[in-house]
C-alpha cells in the first residue's frame, strides 16, 4: 500500500503505545495505578501539541485482554463467555477512556484547547491469512493439564504449553489489511482533534461471502496496525515506543552501538543481517521499515521517557527515508 495524500496544514504524527505502558508486569493492575500510569504516559506527548503537530494515538491491550479473558474464564459459570474481538472492543473503550481522560486534563492543565476523541477501531484481515491455519499468540489465563484438555475438547480451543507456568489459548495473528473507518480519524485529525485509535491493533473482522463484515477470534500486531494507519493518514512522524532509549545492534554484546539518525538503506541492512530478532525489537523496526517504504519521510523509535527529548532531535533513533 502507498502513502495516500492529504492537503493538511500541520504535521501529523501517529504514535503506538505498549499495553505495559498502564498495566506494567510490576504493578497489579488496580483502577488507581492505570489511572496514575495514563497520566504519566501523556505528559510526554504534550510536546508534540506545543509545537502544533497534529496526533493520533494507538495503544497495546496485551495485559489488558489478559486480564479480561480472566474474568471471562471466572465468572462462566454464571454469565456467557465473549469473543476474543469482542473483549478487544471493551478494551479500546476501558483503555481509551482512561488515556482520553488523562490527555483532557493535562491540556487543561497547560491551558491549551484542543479535544480528544477515542473511536473504536475496525481492522480487517484476509480470511484465507495463513496464520489462521497456525495459532501462535498466546492470550488469556494459565491454564492446568487436566483443564486445557476440557477447554479443547468442549470449545475447540487450540492450547500450548507455555514455559512449564501451564497451557495457555493461542490464536491467529494475521496481517491487517484496512482499517474502517480511517477517513473519519482523518476528518477529526484534520480539524485539530487529537484522536486515540486502533487500541490493540484493532478489532478483527473479516468481510465474508455475504457481504457482510464479521468479528473474528485473532489478535492484530499493534505496531502494524500503527504503520498501516500511518500510512493511510499520510503521517509525517510515525513513534513506536518500546522499552529502551535507542535501536542498537550487537544489543548487549561488547561491540553493543547506538544507533541515532539512519536511513532506511542502514536500517534494512542491519535487519537483513538479522540484528533485530522477532521477539524484541524486530516487529518495530519491520514496521518502522514498512512505513518508509510506503512513502513516510521519518520514524521515531525511542523510550516513552525520551520521547520528549526525541522530538527535538536530543535522543531516541530515527530513521530517515533518505
Amino acid at each position: 500500500m502507498t502513502k495516500t495524500h492529504h492537503t493538511r496544514k500541520r504535521r501529523l504524527a501517529v504514535i503506538g503505545f505498549g499495553g505495559n505502558a498502564l498495566m506494567p508486569p510490576s504493578e497489579s493492575g488496580q483502577i488507581h495505578e492505570q489511572i496514575r500510569n495514563a497520566e504519566l504516559a501523556m505528559e510526554p506527548v504534550l510536546g508534540f501539541v506545543q509545537q502544533g503537530i497534529d496526533l493520533v494515538i494507538v495503544h497495546g491491550n496485551g495485559p489488558q485482554v489478559g486480564n479480561e479473558l480472566i474474568r471471562q474464564d471466572a465468572a462462566a459459570a454464571r454469565l456467557p463467555v465473549m469473543p476474543l474481538d469482542v473483549c478487544v472492543a471493551n478494551t479500546q473503550g476501558s483503555m481509551g477512556f482512561l488515556l482520553e481522560m488523562a490527555l483532557t486534563n493535562l491540556l487543561l492543565k497547560h491551558q491549551i484547547d484542543c479535544h480528544v476523541a477515542t473511536l473504536l477501531t475496525r481492522v480487517t484481515v484476509a480470511p484465507d491469512d495463513p496464520a489462521f491455519l497456525r495459532p501462535t499468540k498466546p492470550v488469556g489465563p494459565f491454564f492446568s493439564a487436566e483443564r486445557a484438555q476440557e477447554l479443547m475438547d468442549h470449545e475447540q480451543w487450540t492450547m500450548v504449553e507455555d514455559s512449564g507456568r501451564g497451557y495457555r489459548k493461542v490464536v491467529p495473528s494475521p496481517k491487517p489489511l484496512d482499517i474502517l473507518g480511517w477517513e473519519s480519524i482523518l476528518a477529526l485529525t484534520e480539524a485539530g482533534h487529537i484522536v486515540i485509535a486502533g487500541g490493540g491493533g484493532g478489532i478483527p473482522v473479516r468481510r465474508d461471502s455475504d457481504g457482510k463484515y464479521h468479528g473474528i477470534e485473532a489478535v492484530i500486531d499493534k505496531d502494524r496496525t500503527s504503520c498501516l494507519l500511518a500510512t493511510r493518514l499520510a503521517a509525517d512522524i510515525f513513534v513506536l515506543l518500546t522499552g529502551v532509549d535507542h535501536i542498537a545492534v550487537d544489543f548487549n554484546k561488547p561491540t553493543q552501538r547506538i544507533l541515532e539518525r539512519v536511513s532506511l538503506e542502514e536500517i534494512r541492512k542491519h535487519h537483513d543481517d538479522g540484528q533485530f530478532p522477532p521477539g524484541s525489537m524486530g516487529p518495530k523496526v519491520e514496521a518502522a521499515i514498512r512505513f518508509l517504504e510506503q512513502g513516510g519521510n521519518e520514524c521515531i523509535v525511542t523510550s516513552a521517557a525520551r520521547l520528549q527529548d526525541a522530538l527535538l532531535d536530543r535522543g531516541g533513533t530515527r530513521i530517515f527515508r533518505e
